[in-house]
């Protein structure tokens, strides 16, 4: 099939993570432009409005036009900003998000010995689970930079909000992946996927526990990617714009664009951990075509959510994380472990 090819011609790994991570890279960008357009489309549909269908077929082009209209916007920085911060933190969500999709597998097959083969990564490290999680915690320290280095009161309050959002979310975020680490015994992305095309989806496969794993994967990584209903770090009846409030032109789409990719980004990491990844019924041609469809899935129900739930308040945020998801997601882990010491798994 076209991946052994692929295989067969990039035999160096510093080739294939180049050649792999353009086209994952491009497919990402391309993702993350045309959900601009989607999401509007979808809310419009919500809200029995139009929506954008001017620019292109049914408006498809309109991502192409915004970016062409914010290279036009004058690049304004406060004067009081520190200056090399405040033009470094765009750059940053978008390059860890990236990171974070390096260890993902796009496809896979059968091996003869009945095995299955992940294919079509940028890196299959031993240590992928932690790789991510490591990336995800940095993930406020730029938005952290920008609200600070801004020198604005509305975006110092937006990146303090951020930190304790991003720091209490890691935990159960951490904890519900653990549940596949200890289910499956390996930190490895592309060996939990393997352990899922062998003994079935984890979602299922852990009875109970695998699906409240996933339930609170999922919703932590909304948190994490800052939408409604947990987007209280940019609550715009509050502070406006939350830390891009004194951003403009192409910095300030940077940050939109890392929070749509961070968006499906975690509903691929989803679909990776719980959901078997590019393993299917569909011909092994398809497996990324598989993936896509399990994490499109997701991201629309993400945007469903974002267009029908009301923003929590801080106090209501905390709590459903400190006083719900974390007890619940210890349990998780404690139960998942008891059943693999049983030989449950």
């Amino acid at each position: 099939m076209i991946f052994d090819q692929i295989d067969a011609v990039l035999t160096e790994p510093w080739m294939r993570g180049l050649v792999v991570g353009f086209v994952v890279a491009n497919l990402l960008f391309t993702v993350g432009g045309l959900a601009t357009w989607w999401e509007r489309r979808f809310a419009a549909r919500m809200q029995n409005r139009i929506g954008p269908n001017i620019v292109g077929p049914l408006g498809v082009l309109q991502p192409l036009a915004d970016v062409l209209k914010m290279m036009q916007k004058e690049d304004i920085v406060p004067r009081s900003a520190d200056r090399a911060l405040f033009n470094l933190a765009p750059a940053l969500p978008a390059f860890l998000v990236l990171g974070t999709a390096a260890v993902i597998p796009f496809a896979g097959r059968w091996n003869d010995d009945g095995t299955w083969k992940n294919q079509f990564m940028v890196a299959d490290l031993d240590i992928g689970i932690l790789w991510v999680l490591a990336l995800a915690g940095l993930m406020v320290f730029p938005l952290w930079m920008a609200g600070w280095a801004s020198n604005n009161k509305y975006t110092l309050l937006a990146a303090m909000r951020t930190v304790a959002q991003g720091v209490s979310y890691e935990i159960p975020l951490l904890l519900s992946a653990l549940v596949a680490v200890v289910a499956t015994g390996s930190l490895s992305i592309s060996e939990i996927i393997s352990w899922q095309a062998e003994n079935g989806w984890l979602v299922w496969r852990v009875p109970v526990f695998g699906f409240l794993a996933f339930v609170i994967f999922f919703v932590a990584s909304l948190a994490e990617a800052n939408r409604i209903p947990f987007d209280i770090p940019e609550a715009e009846s509050e502070i406006v714009a939350g830390v891009m409030v004194e951003y403009t032109g192409l910095k300030f789409g940077l940050f939109m664009l890392a929070e749509y990719l961070h968006t499906f980004v975690a509903s691929l990491l989803a679909a990776a951990l719980f959901l078997g990844g590019a393993h299917g019924p569909l011909p092994e041609l398809l497996g990324p075509v598989w993936l896509m469809l399990k994490a499109g899935l997701l991201f629309v129900f993400i945007y469903w959510m974002r267009w029908s739930l009301f923003r929590f308040r801080s106090d209501q945020l905390m709590q459903l994380c400190w006083r719900y998801l974390v007890p619940i997601s210890i349990v998780l882990v404690m139960g998942t472990a008891l059943m693999v010491s049983a030989g449950w798994l």
